[in-house]
């Protein structure tokens, strides 16, 4: 099941499948480690919702829910 990094519940865990769109932000997130393949977890969100933390290879990344949506992942 796929589905955007932005619509994982706190506590769950995938793989990323994809980075949709391109341009500066697709290769900003791939230097911060959003590669292929690589595990990742939501940990927790803003009172307000928005941004969402995430565990990805040993650090924490907080990313909007703009920026999440990007992020193609597999439960």
């Amino acid at each position: 099941m796929e589905l955007g990094l932005d619509g994982l519940a706190p506590g769950q865990m995938g793989h990323i499948v994809a980075l949709t769109g391109g341009g500066p932000m697709a290769r900003r997130l791939g230097d911060l480690g959003f590669i292929v393949e690589t595990g990742i977890a939501c940990l927790y969100r803003s009172p307000a919702g928005d941004p969402t933390a995430y565990g990805i290879r040993g650090t924490v990344i907080a990313l909007r829910k703009q920026d999440a949506a990007r992020v193609l992942v597999c439960l």
